[in-house]
């Protein structure tokens, strides 16, 4: 107990980057010593039968099967039998969402849950173990940063989160629970995890848990470097967490200290000409970056009687530098705290069962760009809301829920404040057909309100309105002992969305065109297929398959689609054990094609990526051997520009690259 009280205490102090890096070297260090010292354990087997998932979609532990809405889960180990490297890679091969590749690298990528475009950051929320990290400007969420080694689990809310998760969730919501992040019985264990490969790949992840009676101590640490696949976009990453927590059977209590770095190189977009004859091209030779990340939070839940209680309290810290020939020519400093209080009341109405869950939300973000032209920005929230869910004895679901929220929002540069209330609401039915059968459904609204980068660069005069979208989505579920599908349709119709439009006329702008604003209506609406299958106890085979349309249906773009959504996408993963010790993981993802511009002139072309993994178990020792990009396509996921109907502003994929890995495990 003195441990993490000390822990406790010490977070609460500042630490600079350079601290901050050391501190990631540190823990992966500890982390690697404290491996040598534990007992060993053997690796789970696949499963003959599905088992039901637990998720937290709702801020509290509760079964999918019986959400109004889909819920896409990843465990573990799928993400360790893939071998993915990222948060944002396994989105992309597992779940088959879109991604587009991050302006400042370091294997980071733009996800787009439900066809927003360039848009997607700012219409879908990103909570790591209870605290939402979604920045208000246009730089995102840097989910490369977060150690997938230290990931238990992400889920995926599939359409509008918006009662439990405010503003901006109108995509849906991406949720990712760490290992100290889950409620569950704390043991010894340790692991530890090397890696080379192509580009000049040299990785080293540890981690370990410590546990004493009531307290466990988890400590992880990372470090991955790269030459990349392009001139100028070497790339080292470094990160580190510590965490401490009590837990008894009626209550949990913990804290948490997390950061990450990088340095990139950044080779900049490269036009129709240059991708053609040297994909490796960097257009920007000496341009260069560095991120630093801190996260610090608290945490406590409690069982008291017929009420589960939760709170999550988060401090967290950004600092991003871009350079030209060693010089700064942008660089801010983000700080943002959040406190979420929720509890939730169990208890029987008849022979209903109901549940009613109550919460409050705080939000605090500020943001300081230095030098003669900078500025502050600062953005405010506070919200209440409550959901309650009706089952009945048949296992008819009823939920119904109700958000209220407040924003303030101020910046300097462009002398804004302002103040804006809005509401949220949502009515869901989930009934089932049979033991194996159940259909669902939701209606709601959701929201977002113009960043402090969108109100800063607008035509003369105008005044950014708040985003609102009705949306709506229908479903079936069907799950047997070893076969699990979902079917979902979804729509969402958008007014005054909000977006960069560079047709629109602007005397702000140096060209003359080119302005944040709000959109005519627009609409988006699609069909997703979920699917599992248990094949024996030597195969295991996944399937996520998306058919969407986003377009404008009123304007001066009526009709058209809106840039850079992929009306297709398709995602297909085996993994198969052939003799015992061995396993192979393989996928395929495929993109279609995607508009550039607001005149549909110029597209993304569609494109397919094959990746392959196999790995031999000796006791706690597993040796791997990985192929991305199989084929060796020739492919980008990013384009932002169109000249006389050829695209340009391309940022290439890799080709093909190799991994060899070691997992030590214990």
């Amino acid at each position: 107990m003195r441990v993490f009280l000390a822990f406790l205490f010490t977070m609460k102090k500042s630490f600079p980057s350079v601290v901050s890096r050391a501190f990631a070297r540190l823990t992966l260090v500890a982390s690697l010593a404290l491996s040598a010292q534990l007992p060993a354990r053997a690796q789970a087997p696949l499963q003959a039968q599905l088992a039901p998932v637990l998720v937290t979609a709702t801020r509290f532990d509760e079964p999918a099967a019986a959400l109004p809405f889909g819920v896409s889960v990843l465990t573990r180990s799928e993400l360790e039998r893939s071998g993915v490297v990222s948060v944002n890679e396994a989105i992309m091969k597992l779940l088959g969402v879109a991604g587009r590749a991050d302006y400042y690298g370091g294997g980071d990528y733009g996800l787009d849950l439900r066809g927003f475009g360039t848009t997607a950051a700012s219409n879908q929320v990103v909570i790591v173990d209870g605290i939402k990290l979604d920045e208000a400007d246009l730089g995102g969420t840097r989910l490369a940063g977060i150690a997938i080694d230290s990931v238990e689990r992400i889920e995926i809310i599939r359409g509008n989160g918006s009662v439990l998760y405010g503003g901006g969730a109108s995509g849906g919501v991406i949720l990712i629970s760490t290992r100290s992040g889950i409620d569950r019985a704390r043991q010894n264990a340790a692991r530890t995890y090397v890696a080379a490969g192509s580009y000049g790949l040299r990785e080293a992840r540890a981690g370990a848990s410590l546990a004493a009676g009531d307290v466990t101590l988890e400590v992880s640490g990372n470090q991955r470097q790269s030459d990349n696949y392009r001139d100028n976009f070497k790339s080292t990453s470094d990160g580190g967490r510590l965490q401490a927590q009590w837990q008894t059977d009626s209550m949990r209590v913990g804290a948490s200290h997390a950061v990450d770095s990088l340095e990139t190189g950044l080779p900049g977009a490269l036009s129709a000409m240059q991708y053609q004859s040297n994909p490796a091209l960097a257009s920007t030779p000496a341009a260069s970056a560095t991120i630093n990340n801190q996260r610090n939070s608290v945490f406590a839940m409690a069982k008291l009687g017929v009420w589960q209680l939760g709170i999550d309290a988060g401090w967290r810290s950004k600092n991003l530098d871009s350079l030209s020939a060693g010089v700064s020519t942008y660089q801010y400093a983000i700080d943002a705290s959040t406190l979420g209080v929720r509890g939730k009341n169990q208890s029987l109405l008849g022979q209903a069962h109901n549940a009613l869950t109550l919460g409050y939300d705080q939000a605090d973000w500020k943001r300081t760009v230095p030098g003669t032209w900078g500025s502050q920005s600062q953005q405010k929230s506070h919200a209440s809301y409550l959901q309650d869910d009706l089952t009945f004895v048949s296992g008819t679901r009823l939920t119904g829920g109700y958000r209220s929220e407040n924003i303030s929002q101020d910046d300097s540069a462009s002398a804004l404040h302002d103040a804006n209330h809005q509401s949220m609401w949502e009515l869901g039915l989930t009934q089932p057909l049979s033991d194996s059968v159940a259909v669902f459904a939701q209606l709601g609204n959701s929201y977002r309100l113009a960043n402090v980068d969108e109100l800063g660069f607008t035509a003369p005069g105008a005044l950014l309105q708040p985003q609102t979208s009705r949306d709506a989505q229908i479903g079936g579920r069907w799950h047997a002992a070893a076969t699990s599908a979902e079917l979902r349709y979804y729509r969402n119709a958008l007014h005054n969305e909000l977006g960069y439009d560079p047709t629109l006329a602007n005397a702000n702008s140096w060209s003359g065109l080119g302005a944040n604003t709000n959109f005519d209506p627009t609409l988006r609406q699609g069909v997703e297929l979920e699917a599992r299958q248990a094949v024996g106890k030597t195969l295991a085979l996944r399937l996520n398959l998306a058919r969407r349309e986003a377009r404008f249906t009123q304007g001066v773009h009526d009709g058209m689609d809106v840039p850079l959504v992929a009306r297709s996408t398709l995602a297909v993963r085996a993994d198969w054990r052939p003799l015992p010790a061995h396993s192979l993981n393989a996928g395929v993802v495929w993109v279609g094609e995607q508009f550039v511009d607001y005149s549909n002139l110029c597209r993304v072309p569609a494109y397919a990526s094959a990746d392959l993994r196999y790995a031999y178990q000796l006791r706690q020792l597993e040796l791997s051997f990985g192929v991305s990009n199989l084929l060796d396509a020739k492919y980008y996921t990013q384009a932002f520009e169109c000249a006389a109907g050829v695209s340009n502003g391309i940022y290439p994929e890799a080709g093909r690259a190799f991994t060899a890995a070691l997992r030590l495990s214990f």
